[in-house]
């Protein structure tokens, strides 16, 4: 039986953006209280099919439960993404996929760039690569943080998307300084869409630094939006919105198929 309690998600997505903000934000999902068994109100996936059911059947409690089960292989992956779902699950939790209502995003024109930030970029602190070190990168993403019990980059999660970079869907972006990886970020991109997942820092700005470097590019490759997933404070400074579901699946219907340029290897 799956029961929702108060503290069952501490640990949330687009994890960490410098010292202790991150994309999907270190925040507690609302939840039912007092706890109530989903049992017969979650969609349960089945092993022998790929199929999620329709997004209006998200729960608005907590926002955005979709299904649970099914696996972590490279094809249901892919297809959760076209969907419009994600997984994100803690460590002993059976598989849950996700399509909150608002949807975070940005648009790449719309990024708003600090003066701070502004100034590193013009002196190129540090140094930018894409695909360089995936293994790395999530790896580090998936670093224990001094601020919360446990992570939802499980071993699972990292050999999964591990399997869909190497089969080019899953895409790194490194932040070096003299040869020391400082600071990075993963995620997926589809036709015109980049999907964020998580992202990390070891130095002050150095993943806002790949994270700035990262949306100019995929502007310039033709890129029209980057899914955040969940809303923070830290990606709102950065000039993310929230925009309806429904909005976002249209987004999907209209550059999933459509083509993008760029080499992702610097």
């Amino acid at each position: 039986m799956l029961i929702l309690a108060d503290n069952l998600f501490g640990l949330a997505p687009w994890r960490r953006v410098d010292n202790n903000q991150r994309l999907r934000g270190r925040r507690c999902l609302p939840l039912p209280s007092p706890a109530i068994s989903l049992d017969a109100m979650l969609t349960w996936l089945q092993r022998d099919t790929l199929t999620f059911p329709p997004l209006a059947k998200a729960m608005r409690e907590p926002n955005g439960l979709l299904a649970a089960g099914g696996d972590l292989s490279a094809e249901r992956l892919i297809q959760a993404y076209r969907h419009g779902c994600f997984p994100w699950f803690s460590e002993g939790q059976p598989i849950l996929w996700w399509s909150p209502d608002p949807r975070t995003v940005i648009f790449p024109d719309e990024l708003h760039v600090s003066r701070s930030l502004a100034k590193l970029l013009r002196q190129q602190r540090y140094t930018v690569t894409f695909d360089q070190d995936f293994a790395a990168v999530i790896q580090a993403c998936a670093a224990p943080r001094a601020y919360a019990d446990g992570t939802w980059i499980t071993e699972g999660i990292q050999s999964a998307y591990l399997a869909l970079h190497q089969r080019g869907y899953a895409h790194s972006v490194e932040v070096w300084d003299q040869g020391e990886l400082v600071g990075g970020l993963y995620g997926l991109a589809m036709g015109q869409l980049f999907f964020g997942e998580s992202m990390f820092s070891r130095a002050d700005n150095a993943s806002k630094f790949g994270f700035a470097t990262l949306t100019r590019q995929l502007q310039a490759w033709g890129f029209v939006l980057i899914d955040c997933q969940m809303p923070n404070d830290h990606l709102h400074s950065l000039g993310a919105r929230a925009i309806p579901r429904s909005d976002f699946a249209d987004f999907l219907r209209k550059h999933l198929d459509q083509p993008s340029s760029g080499p992702w290897v610097s």
